[in-house]
Order: C-alpha cells, then sequence, then structure tokens
C-alpha cells in the first residue's frame, strides 16, 4: 500500500484526484476480473447487495479525498492521519453498537493524538500551540483526517458484506465494479481525461500490478487470522510511507515526522487489539 501511494504521488500527480483513483483500478481491471473467474459465487443475500451498494460512495468519497492529499501534501504528513480511523471507531462504536473502549482503548487513543502532536512538532518554529495549528494550516493532513473519519463507517459496511459472501470474493468483485463505475460516471461528466491517463501505460500498469496485489494480500491476510491483528500489521504501511517521503521526495523534519508516525500506529494498534 505505501508502495501504491509513493507511486502515483510521484508519477501521476498531474492528474486530478478523481484520475489518480481510477487510474490503477482500471489498469488492474484485468486481474481483478481474472482473478475472480476462479473464485467460488457464495450464496447472495438482500443484505449482500444493500451494504455492496452502499459501500460504493462510502469508499468512492474517501479514496478521491485520500488521493487528493498525497496529490498536495507530503506523504510524511498525509498518511500518517490514517491512524486516527480505529479513534473515530470508538465513538461510533458507542451509539450505533452502545460500545465503550476499555482501559487500553482509551491509552491507545490517547497514544495517536500524542503521535499527531509529535508528528507536527518543528523544531525551527516550536511553541506549545504551534503542532495543533500545523495540523489545520497543512491541507492534506485535515483532508486525510475527514478520510479516517468516513473509513470508520465505510469498514463497518464493507464488513458486513464480507459477512455475507466470502472475502476474496467481495474484494476482487467490489473494487472491479467501483473502478467501472466511476470511470463511467465520471467520465460522462467529463471529470476524467482517459487520453491523459494512458499518456505513460507502462507507468499505470505499474500502477495497476501494485493495487491489485494490496486488494489480494489483503483480501488473503484477512481471512487468516483475526481483522485487528492484520489491520495492525497493516498500518505499518504508515511508516514505510514516511520513509518513502523521505527517500524519493526530500520531504522535511523526517526523523520527527516518522517518531510521531510511530505513536500514531503504536496507538491504533493498542485501539485494535483491545477491541478484540
Amino acid at each position: 500500500m505505501a508502495s501504491q501511494d509513493a507511486w502515483i504521488k510521484k508519477w501521476f500527480s498531474h492528474l486530478n484526484p478523481v484520475e489518480m483513483f481510477v487510474l490503477p483500478l482500471l489498469f488492474g481491471l484485468p486481474l481483478t476480473l481474472v482473478t475472480l473467474f476462479f473464485v467460488p459465487v457464495p450464496a447472495l443475500d438482500r443484505v449482500f447487495y444493500i451494504s455492496f451498494a452502499v459501500s460504493l460512495p462510502l469508499n468512492a468519497v474517501p479514496f478521491i479525498l485520500y488521493m487528493a492529499a498525497i496529490r498536495q501534501s507530503p506523504l510524511s504528513l498525509t498518511l500518517p492521519y490514517l491512524a486516527f480511523t480505529p479513534v473515530f471507531m470508538v465513538p461510533t462504536g458507542y451509539f450505533l453498537l452502545d460500545e465503550l473502549p476499555d482501559a487500553w482503548g482509551l491509552v491507545g487513543i490517547l497514544t495517536v493524538c500524542a503521535g499527531s502532536y509529535v508528528l507536527n512538532i518543528d523544531v525551527r518554529h516550536w511553541s506549545v500551540f504551534e503542532p495543533l495549528k500545523a495540523v489545520f494550516r497543512e491541507r492534506g493532513s485535515w483532508i486525510m483526517l475527514i478520510v479516517a473519519l468516513i473509513f470508520a463507517f465505510s469498514s463497518v459496511v464493507g464488513k458486513l458484506a464480507i459477512m455475507h459472501s466470502s472475502v476474496m470474493f467481495f474484494q476482487m468483485s467490489f473494487f472491479a465494479v467501483l473502478g467501472i463505475t466511476l470511470a463511467l460516471g465520471f467520465g460522462i461528466a467529463g471529470k476524467i481525461r482517459f487520453a491523459k491517463m494512458v499518456e505513460h501505460p507502462v507507468k499505470g500498469i505499474v500502477a495497476g500490478i501494485l493495487v491489485y496485489f494490496h486488494i489480494l494480500f489483503h483480501g488473503i491476510a484477512i481471512a487468516m487470522t483475526k481483522a485487528a491483528y492484520m489491520i495492525s500489521i497493516k498500518r505499518m504501511s504508515i511508516l514505510l510511507g514516511v520513509v518513502y517521503g523521505g527517500y524519493f521526495f526530500d520531504e522535511d523534519n523526517i526523523v520527527i515526522r516518522f517518531l510521531g508516525s510511530l505513536l500514531m500506529v503504536a496507538g491504533a494498534v493498542i485501539i485494535l487489539v483491545a477491541g478484540e
């Protein structure tokens, strides 16, 4: 996932956010369709179709915002805010499921918040409140906070669709349908420039392969172990994204941002594992 983000930011930032999201889905479409051919079709009920349909906008909106965030802001100041998704799932769990976090859950929340503070420390312009101001000054950071909030809802709906089908069937069919739907919808609306998207076919194919393996390995992994443990490991992509930001894009203050990201990932892991 980290490699996918870095590759798309490196080679396709000249596109608009919709094109940046749709491009790898379309280039990866042949792979998802071929894989889907070998996946058994489970018994599908009304709950699956409803949750599948609801998942389309609940994933399209945050992923397009996701691309907007990494397009205009450093990876090291955007990707770490994905760690807030399990934090946002705490209040949604309370209001929708009447669940409250235990002591470890609260520790995890505080750790994520502390990490976001450290992430924005700039020793050249130090003041107590400067890191808090920096969150909202960096547009990509607060956009990614919105993404994390929407993911807190979309992950619940997506899990419901998986429970009424199978992991691999949902993964492959969902992203294939999502890519085709967005391409058709935004293409008709004139928001996608297909000629522009295929100017660099080899780079596009690489983007499609990276997205495909992201989808594939996510499905395989979540079927092998508890979701909380798998997602905890997947959040390591945040740290790799920060490293990519420093190495490939010469982003500033990378050591402090890495430490802040490490705290945020640790907090997310605590929340996820404590919820099991």
